[in-house]
């Protein structure tokens, strides 16, 4: 017998620490971009698990894929080889820039694996340590990866932080040049700051860090954990600067909804680490994990979805503009592909509690901003209902 909405809230009050917010609805059940409540009651998920579930809730291919190797090999340790990973390690290098793959669980950790690579590097070229980081910026909740991120209110009570990071402004290409030292190895960023409140670095700004590194002997870190897998209509959101970074990480939609995340190197980098010394993770790439990252991108590459979420996120921006325009609360719009945000000010709160009410589901991101992270195969239809529910619940 399913427990009620009461039990559920007083278990999770008696025994779960409270990182989170107890927040009803309790989701129980979903397919595609819809999902379904204790109640019964359907929404329309423009959350996809925080850009997890990108390619929809359930996706037909990923859990058949996911069903099929559990019935064959769930886990087998790192300690021997499995089937999968190699092969998904070989369709993620041929599609970004022929670099090597290490799996992990989370983005956290997929972070903290190219700080690591950062530091490796620049002990071997000169005894650098620093890197270059940003304002605003989020990489996740281990204490390197905290320190690394520029909003210090993730950070407190939890020092001394960790050494060896100098926070500049985001699109600030002089505050990179005058943060330069003999010390810096590298500049990590995420190409769009998600957490921070949506804001894309500019094609001039990442040309630039590209330049720099180039000239001053550093690495070039890109934090896709929120941005890859198609969240800005390409593979990846470095593919539209028209740059090769030395190292990404990934995390979130790579196995849509099965805890999977990688960093990517150029090979050189790669030959840093030394088997069973530098770096480890006992769950990374499992056989089941790195089934659903294939089936994750058979659809990404054969079933027409970055194709889907480029048509879809011209339409959704044209329909946003047109809400825009009849709506003064929403000062800007920002982003790229499917995602973006909407700067709604001290509406925020209220907003996205009444549109949960009317039965769509949206996210915050910084400070009075909107997150809307439809899933790669939303449908126009899907689409008009979101905006239409936003046109009802937003004041004129």
């Amino acid at each position: 017998m399913t427990p009620s909405l009461e039990e559920i809230q007083s278990l999770y009050s008696d025994y779960m620490v409270p990182a989170y917010n107890f927040t009803a609805p309790v989701m129980v059940r979903g397919e595609g971009s819809r999902l379904w409540d204790i109640n019964g009651k359907k929404y329309l998920d423009f959350t996809t698990g925080i850009s997890v579930c990108s390619l929809g809730h359930c996706h037909p291919g990923v859990v058949a894929a996911i069903k099929s190797q559990s019935e064959k090999l769930m886990h087998c340790s790192n300690i021997f080889c499995s089937l999968n990973a190699p092969q998904l390690a070989k369709k993620l290098s041929d599609a970004t820039f022929g670099g090597k793959i290490f799996f992990a669980n989370s983005g956290a950790e997929a972070n903290e694996g190219m700080i690591k690579t950062a530091r490796l590097w620049g002990s071997k070229n000169g005894g650098k340590s620093e890197i270059i980081v940003f304002k605003t910026s989020f990489h996740g909740r281990t204490l390197a990866t905290l320190a690394a991120t520029g909003q210090p209110i993730f950070r407190e009570g939890m020092g001394p932080d960790v050494q060896g990071f100098v926070t500049v402004e985001y699109n600030n290409l002089n505050a990179v040049k005058a943060a330069i030292t003999d010390k810096t190895c590298a500049i990590m960023l995420e190409p769009i700051q998600a957490e921070g409140g949506i804001y894309p670095a500019t094609k001039e700004f990442m040309q630039g860090l590209r330049k720099l590194c180039d000239e001053k002997g550093m690495l070039l870190l890109l934090d896709e954990v929120q941005t890859g897998m198609g969240r800005t209509a390409k593979l990846f959101a470095y593919q539209h600067y028209g740059i090769t970074p030395d190292a990404i990480s990934t995390a979130k939609a790579i196995g849509n909804g099965i805890p999977l995340a990688c960093f990517m190197l150029k090979k050189e980098l790669a030959a840093l680490f030394q088997p069973g010394l530098t770096h480890g993770s006992t769950f990374g790439g499992t056989p089941l994990a790195t089934a659903a990252g294939l089936a994750v991108m058979n659809a990404l590459q054969n079933d027409g979805v970055l194709e889907n979420a480029q048509k879809q996120s011209l339409y959704l921006r044209s329909r946003l503009d047109e809400l825009k325009a009849k709506h003064a609360c929403i000062k800007e719009i920002r982003g790229m592909g499917l995602l973006i945000g909407l700067q709604l000010d001290d509406i925020l709160k209220d907003a996205v509690a009444a549109a949960r009410e009317k039965g769509l589901l949206v996210l915050t991101a910084g400070k009075g901003v909107m997150r809307l992270l439809p899933s790669l195969n939303v449908t126009t239809e899907e689409i008009d209902e979101a905006i239409d529910i936003l046109d009802k619940i937003l004041p004129q």
